[in-house]
């Protein structure tokens, strides 16, 4: 290696213990700042974990417990309505409603389905439960055909499904969830006991095994009842469902077709005209939400642009400071064979010193927010190396960004007028 070499790494090194030595003089101008950066990097790490852990959980978990993994659904409505404009909207609510006679369309296509129901849909009634001088508010009333609980993959605690009788005949008779059971009836068995929903006598004939919760959300306080009883109570809802489960997920594709085929025949449709109906799987919804996550990605990077641009401004007039009040040392080290590169150097090296200091406690605080949301919030938050690395270079870029001009001011410097500044 050559002296020259050498020397050159010496000023490096120099050029690097300097700059981390200027960060600890001004601790307080220092943090200061590294503030803005800080609190922008923490954010964009934060937010995107947020984001990437609730893309995950609503795949892996919400989309599979609202319809299932061989289960698709037959719908008057898509699950992305938020996507359309106003004018679609108004073609999609000219819709007719999904009905008897749909679903026993799509039945008599599908012989080899594990199970076809027909259930009440959005909006779902809430209802107060009264059992004696107790009552329970805000309970899910469902009205359901008997398939309904074999799509749901139910299991019985206590007593029986509903059965197909109970619908054919309108019995006034209710299966439970099993928080329903646990907080009004407190111990006591639900089975034959009989409860008044919207004024009107019920016997509870089943109650469901606990299916749990997701995002605090329990999926155990709801009441099953005939779709007959339900629709002679909150009549006939225009956004009722039929849900169909294959037995494989891999029949769920090809029996989607049959499906169709049947719901256009049922309802006439010529081959020019569109489908009238919507058929989607717990891909639609995931879908759905990615689309809806999509429009944060978008708004998140214009939020931290602005962060990260107001603590570059912060540095350059920070830089700018030193500069100023670090003549004299700039002169001196002129004098002495410091060239306008290596002034130049030091000062950009300062700059980006101090972004990337700030990138780096950004991801420090965004890492531990992303922890805390998940330790004390159903919310899962799941830090993408990704997002750390863009932080980190951000913070990089922005130290040369806003470091270039304080610098050159430095290298510009007449080392005579430089000297004869006040100390």
């Amino acid at each position: 290696m050559s002296n020259r070499e050498a020397a050159s790494r010496m000023r490096f090194s120099d050029i690097i213990r300097l700059s981390v030595l200027q960060l600890r003089v001004n601790p307080l101008r220092t943090a200061a700042t590294l503030l803005g950066i800080v609190v922008s990097v923490g954010f964009l790490v934060a937010v995107v974990a947020i984001i990437q852990g609730m893309n995950a959980y609503v795949k892996e978990n919400i989309a599979d417990a609202m319809i299932g993994m061989n289960t698709f659904q037959v719908r008057r409505l898509p699950i992305s309505l938020g996507l359309f404009t106003d004018d679609e909207f108004s073609l999609l609510r000219r819709r007719p409603r999904v009905d008897e006679r749909d679903a026993d369309a799509v039945a008599k296509a599908l012989p080899d389905a594990q199970a076809i129901a027909l259930q009440s849909g959005w909006p779902t009634p809430q209802a107060d439960v009264v059992w004696r001088d107790r009552s329970l508010g805000s309970v899910l009333v469902f009205g359901v055909t008997e398939g309904y609980q074999t799509v749901q993959d139910y299991r019985f605690t206590d007593g029986r499904p509903l059965n197909e009788l109970d619908v054919r005949e309108r019995r006034p008779v209710i299966v439970i969830g099993s928080d329903v059971a646990l907080n009004l009836f407190q111990g006591a068995s639900p089975i034959n006991q009989d409860v008044r929903i919207m004024g009107q006598r019920f016997t509870i004939i089943g109650v469901v095994a606990p299916k749990g919760r997701v995002l605090g959300q329990s999926f155990d306080g709801f009441v099953l009842m005939p779709i007959s009883s339900f629709e002679s109570i909150y009549g006939l809802r225009q956004n009722s469902t039929i849900s169909v489960k294959m037995r494989e997920a891999g029949e769920v594709a090809p029996a989607m077709g049959r499906a169709q085929e049947a719901m256009r025949l049922a309802r006439r449709l010529r081959p020019s005209e569109r489908d009238n109906f919507d058929i989607g799987t717990g891909e639609a919804f995931v879908e759905f939400w990615t689309q809806l996550t999509k429009v944060l990605f978008a708004v998140v990077p214009a939020v931290v642009a602005i962060g990260i641009l107001v603590g570059g401004i912060v540095i350059m007039n920070i830089m700018l400071m030193a500069v100023t009040e670090r003549t004299h040392e700039i002169g001196l080290r002129k004098a002495v064979g410091a060239t306008s590169t290596d002034v130049r150097r030091q000062f950009l090296a300062e700059a980006i010193a101090l972004a990337f200091s700030g990138g780096v406690l950004g991801v420090i605080a965004g890492w531990g927010l992303s922890a805390l949301i998940t330790t004390f919030s159903p919310l899962p938050a799941v830090v993408s190396p990704w997002s750390v690395a863009l932080a980190l270079s951000l913070g990089a870029t922005i130290g040369v960004a806003f470091g270039v001009y304080p610098a050159s001011r430095a290298a510009k410097l007449d080392p005579i007028t430089a000297m004869r500044a006040e100390t």
